[in-house]
């Protein structure tokens, strides 16, 4: 016979387990909840867009995930004297706007003919997307456009969709892929490491860009130049001048009656293992 009053605790005690797992319920996250395009693919590489649900401000964090096939390449931004740098287009229709790609710091290649800027292994870009409506649930449709080469160069061009739910937590494996990508972009200009002065002269066509790098050493740094529009730089002379800093010499070519003076460009500096990006205007 069971006592009346070890019943009546053992009972007491289940309400209060079944009210306590009430009253955490809320605190147990929802699914992660894949939000990526199905790959594109290409006989030298596959694309696709990752993305994880949209932040309280409306900012969507994305990558453009590029994945590459051994011995072939892709752009940044400003391939060189050949290749088609990745361009993405948003359907405005979505209520998402697109700002641009970042990119992390590319090669030079040379194959002795055309001289080409981009990456030789697979590469993610930071997307720079935002909701006009911050809070509410989308679908993102975009277009995509970009080279990728080996023996010869094929344009890739695909129509990617997601969607991007809202009030579920973030797939762990994208949010990586996303969080790498950001992690390996260029940082600020530092005290070690920046642009301290250009001059352009106009008449020799050549950009001179004044710098310091970590530990007052350049002998493997390298210049990354992009914009304006029209123009192209060749590759860059590096020697120290008489003040301990160093000066980059860098013809260039504009196009019909352009002149660089008034324009800016986007500048990647990398010296060792560290990196910079910034904005030059040119005066």
């Amino acid at each position: 016979m069971k006592h009346p009053c070890r019943t009546a605790v053992f009972r007491s005690f289940l309400s209060v387990l079944a009210a306590a797992c009430l009253a955490a319920a809320p605190l147990i996250l929802q699914p992660a909840s894949a939000a990526s395009s199905d790959w594109a693919r290409s006989q030298g590489g596959d694309v696709r867009i990752v993305a994880v649900p949209p932040l309280a401000d409306g900012t969507i964090p994305a990558v453009l995930d590029i994945r590459l096939k051994p011995g072939w390449k892709t752009y940044w931004r400003e391939p060189g004297a050949s290749g088609i740098p990745p361009q993405v287009t948003v359907d405005p229709a979505t209520g998402i706007t697109f700002a641009g790609l970042r990119f992390p710091v590319p090669k030079t290649f040379d194959d002795g003919i055309v001289r080409y800027t981009g990456y030789d292994r697979s590469v993610a870009l930071p997307m720079l997307l935002r909701q006009a409506e911050p809070g509410s649930a989308a679908d993102l449709r975009a277009s995509v456009f970009l080279g990728i080469c080996k023996d010869i160069c094929i344009p890739v061009q695909a129509d990617l969709t997601l969607s991007l739910p809202v009030g579920t937590a973030a797939n762990p494996l994208e949010q990586a892929r996303i969080d790498d990508a950001i992690a390996a972009l260029p940082g600020a200009p530092a005290a070690d490491l920046k642009v301290t002065a250009t001059r352009v002269d106009a008449a020799a066509k050549k950009l001179e860009i004044a710098f310091v790098a970590p530990g007052g050493k350049a002998a493997d740094a390298e210049i990354f130049l992009a914009g304006p529009a029209g123009f192209s730089f060749s590759k860059p002379t590096i020697h120290r001048s008489a003040d301990g800093t160093f000066v980059a010499d860098i013809p260039y070519r504009t196009p019909k009656n352009g002149a660089l003076t008034g324009k800016s460009a986007v500048l990647v500096l990398r010296a060792g293992p560290r990196s910079m990006e910034t904005v030059l205007a040119f005066e």
